[in-house]
């Protein structure tokens, strides 16, 4: 069995993670402390008093205040790719509604040509509907945008021909379409699913690298895998090349915890620290998680 992968979420709910200083010294410390990754979040923009139930929480409210200071993720990954030489750069999760999937595609091969090939991008499809449709897409009809979206970004990336890629479908349409520089292994950015239901599970067996279903355990969790090996050998694809990451805390992760999750099939398990703003505390967290699961 492969060993489990951890990444760590940047503390955005203290607001920091546009503090180049702070945000630097902290993925600095994430890379020296041995986690896999350090993965940031999205939200382009947050309705006041928005009317939209947040599905993981039982008050249908996020933790994050709205006026939060959230950073576009793309960009601070950029930044901190440029202040770590081995730790994964990661998304959790990006809003694809919010991106046009020929920009978006341009992007995230720069990332990751740029950092040689450490970028990890996970997607979803927005639970806010005041975000999406500021962001000029109709919430309906996410689920169909995200997949042609998802379907755009791997032909431009996997297009090496004179005469370019076409594509002429329901949300976007283009002819002759080149784009580089590809990503650095010469194929894909890995593209894993974010979210909570069999639509996620399907996408993910259809056209995503991996799973990471927010807010479920169980037979729940269970069902959303077996959905996803389902579609993957369905559409003719080798199930398990597909990973699944689960969440956990950083205070309360142990080398135990994480055995019991991978028996459930997790290959990574992303961390949430505490939302502190002292950068020491924070570091000392990070260190302390470390040393419990003996990373290097």
């Amino acid at each position: 069995m492969a060993a489990m992968k951890y990444s760590v979420i940047a503390p955005v709910s203290a607001s920091v993670t546009a503090d180049p200083e702070w945000i630097a010294e902290y993925a600095e410390h994430v890379e020296a402390c041995g986690f896999e990754s350090l993965s940031v979040v999205e939200h382009a923009l947050v309705v006041s008093r928005y009317s939209s139930v947040y599905p993981y929480a039982s008050s249908g409210r996020m933790e994050l205040a709205d006026d939060c200071v959230i950073p576009d993720p793309l960009d601070l990954l950029s930044f901190l790719a440029a202040r770590t030489t081995r730790l994964g750069l990661a998304t959790g999760v990006l809003v694809l509604p919010n991106h046009h999937p020929v920009v978006l595609a341009k992007r995230l091969a720069t990332i990751d040509a740029l950092s040689r090939g450490r970028l990890r991008i996970c997607v979803g499809v927005g639970w806010m509907k005041e975000e999406v449709e500021a962001c000029g897409a109709e919430f309906a009809s996410r689920g169909r945008r995200a997949d042609e979206q998802l379907d755009v970004v791997r032909a431009l990336w996997a297009d090496r021909s004179p005469e370019g890629v076409d594509h002429h479908g329901e949300f976007f349409s283009f002819e002759g379409g080149m784009s580089y520089p590809k990503p650095a292994n010469g194929r894909s950015v890995p593209l894993h699913i974010g979210g909570h239901s069999l639509a996620a599970a399907r996408r993910a067996g259809r056209r995503g690298d991996g799973l990471q279903p927010l807010g479920v355990a169980g037979d729940r969790l269970e069902r959303l895998v077996s959905v996803m090996h389902e579609e993957a050998e369905g559409a003719g694809r080798d199930p398990s090349t597909l990973e699944l990451t689960l969440g956990h805390q950083v205070s309360r992760i142990t080398l135990g915890k994480a055995a019991s999750l991978a028996a459930r099939g997790a290959s990574r398990l992303t961390l949430q620290p505490e939302p502190t703003g002292n950068l020491s505390r924070a570091k000392d967290e990070l260190s302390a998680c470390a040393d419990r699961l003996g990373l290097a």
